[in-house]
């Protein structure tokens, strides 16, 4: 399984459970969780095919910024 991880600015339960719907609807992700206790919030995305650009796009349209770590 692949793994990606990028820094966002999601920052709290509520922010994770507004881009779930977002993050349920990218195709090529299997699990997926946010770090909100570290500072650089960290998104750790994992699948078979996980598709990076798929990934920002979902946190893009939610509403956050993301970044490659």
């Amino acid at each position: 399984m692949k793994k990606i991880q990028f820094k966002t600015n999601i920052n709290c339960g509520s922010c994770v459970a507004k881009v779930t719907p977002f993050m349920q609807k990218a195709e090529s992700v299997e699990q997926w969780k946010v770090d909100t206790a570290t500072r650089e919030k960290i998104l750790t995305v994992e699948g078979d095919a996980v598709n990076e650009k798929e990934v920002v796009k979902a946190v893009q349209d939610a509403g956050f910024k993301i970044e490659r770590q």
